[in-house]
């Protein structure tokens, strides 16, 4: 067994307002896991988002590794997670080293955009990097999505990509 997953989403900004409030009410985690390196190693962003989570829900920054080793500890079968990643790269890691996420797939909520890249939504922008790690994932069979909140209904990521010819 492994702990369960209940959303897997690549978010830019990580912890705030939406995640922190509509996605915790919808998919009801004990348990937020901001999976990220470098956060891991700023202890002032570590610490702004343990404090983001909201009443009733703990939240834990731990790097790619340190939640490739707990996935599948039986120590943590309890957790019912929000996975949270502020890259496609870092969830692509995930996904490579076993982490399972058929049943949720990805959500690419945010990626902030920086020179050269294209805007796929008015929050989601691509450069080539994204571009490989989005259809690596999708390439695993999982459903790579974009749904800014619970209640947007959820768009094709692949399809963007292709409607942009990335």
């Amino acid at each position: 067994m492994a702990m369960e997953i209940l959303l897997a989403r690549v978010d830019s900004r990580l912890l705030h307002g939406q995640v922190a409030t509509a996605w915790t009410k919808k998919v009801k985690p004990n348990r937020i896991l901001v999976v990220s390196d470098n956060v891991a190693e700023d202890s002032l962003r570590k610490n702004l988002i343990t404090q983001a989570a909201p009443p009733g829900t703990n939240a834990s920054v731990i790097t790619v590794q340190k939640m490739l080793d707990i996935y599948k500890d039986p120590q943590f079968d309890d957790l019912k997670t929000l996975l949270l990643t502020e890259t496609v790269q870092d969830m692509l890691r995930l996904v490579q080293g076993g982490v399972d996420l058929s049943e949720t797939g990805v959500d690419i909520g945010s990626l902030a955009y920086a020179d050269e890249m294209i805007l796929l939504t008015d929050a989601i922008a691509v450069g080539p990097e994204e571009v490989s790690a989005i259809r690596e994932l999708h390439a695993t069979g999982l459903d790579v999505f974009a749904q800014k909140i619970p209640n947007d209904s959820k768009k094709d990521v692949i399809a963007m990509l292709d409607k942009n010819k990335l």
